[in-house]
């Protein structure tokens, strides 16, 4: 069965584990998950990615992270471009979110990056989401 908007399917799947408290979150893998959850991972919101090869498609194990009064790094997630709406922007265009606080994940014609580097790269694309 094929999947509208797989990316959307990601983001809530980091989200029901967050709202129920899990240590790990299993979820079907593709290149573009692995790139957002390895940003995810190196900006401080995941503790670990591993992926994993069941010889079909494959899977993404992500540690969530949580503080020492079991608060999430991770207080939202919202998805920016959908599948009926895209959301393409400018280098100078780029939307801080939370005024710094959060991040953006754009896709660029370099490659999945957050909205700090596309800045400091001058390149747009398509915000994928938005994370704080």
């Amino acid at each position: 069965m094929s999947m509208t908007d797989p990316i959307a399917d990601f983001l809530s799947r980091i989200r029901n584990g967050i709202q129920s408290r899990k240590l790990t979150v299993d979820l079907p893998r593709s290149k573009l998950k692995l790139a957002i959850a390895e940003i995810l991972r190196e900006e401080g919101f995941l503790d670990s990615v591993a992926s994993v090869d069941d010889g079909v498609q494959g899977t993404i194990s992500l540690g969530l992270r949580y503080d020492h009064s079991n608060h999430n790094a991770i207080t939202g997630l919202k998805r920016a471009s959908r599948p009926g709406q895209r959301k393409y922007v400018a280098a100078k265009g780029l939307p801080k979110v939370r005024n710094g606080l959060g991040i953006a994940i754009v896709s660029t014609s370099r490659g999945v990056m957050t909205d700090r580097k596309a800045r400091e790269l001058g390149v747009g694309g398509e915000v994928l989401c938005e994370v704080w």
